[in-house]
């Protein structure tokens, strides 16, 4: 029996599209060394190790698989992730730090204001502790007055020991003192830094102000 003309295209269209390499196959390309392309129903061993492009059934490209790191270039990846990372952390904590500035102040005057009560109260332990030494110097001097009867002797007990820990509180208290200096400088400095800041966020538009 002999088969229609249409019926035969019908079977061939069919034959073809059940063959391997038919229509919808995945094509492999890349470039030698030479600079030449390549490709291939199968992934060319030129292409091994070198990025390739996966090519569909119109010839466009499905995907672009890039060609492995060398350890070289691995280490230079995670340095730029770290580096990445490393800003991205800073500026996080900078946008919590100015959201703290704006929670807390709500003027520069709020910031002149909280910075002379900070100092304030530094100037005032200072003041206790010059008090307190100026009132050991003076239980010192009696203890010092009484030793004057024991020249070339050996001073008693009590009196040595008066004077011992006389001398010791005094050091107590110059230590509390240079300790509160030191913070009135860092205290300076940030409230320096707190209104630098805050004139600075002030002067952004509102949508950029608020972090």
């Amino acid at each position: 029996m002999r088969v229609a003309p249409s019926c035969s295209i019908l079977l061939l269209a069919v034959f073809s599209a059940l063959q391997p390499g038919s229509a919808g196959a995945t094509i492999f390309c890349c470039h030698d060394g030479t600079g030449k392309q390549v490709c291939g129903d199968i992934l060319p061993l030129v292409c091994v190790g070198r990025t390739y492009r996966e090519l569909g059934e119109s010839g466009r490209a499905i995907r672009t698989v890039e060609a492995p790191l060398t350890a070289e270039q691995r280490v230079l990846r995670a340095a730029e992730e770290q580096r990445r990372v490393e800003q991205e952390r800073l500026l996080n904590e900078q946008r919590r730090k100015d959201q703290a500035l704006l929670n807390t102040y709500g003027s520069e005057k709020d910031i002149e204001l909280m910075r002379s009560r900070a100092e304030r109260d530094i100037a005032t332990a200072i003041k206790a502790a010059e008090d307190r030494i100026g009132e050991i110097r003076r239980q010192r001097k009696k203890f010092e007055d009484e030793a004057e009867f024991y020249k070339n002797r050996q001073l008693p007990a009590e009196v040595s020991k008066g004077l011992r820990d006389a001398d010791q509180e005094i050091r107590a208290q110059e230590t509390v003192i240079e300790s509160k200096r030191k913070d009135r400088e860092v205290i300076r400095l940030k409230y320096d830094e707190d209104l630098r800041r805050f004139v600075e966020l002030s002067k952004r538009p509102p949508s950029a102000a608020r972090p």
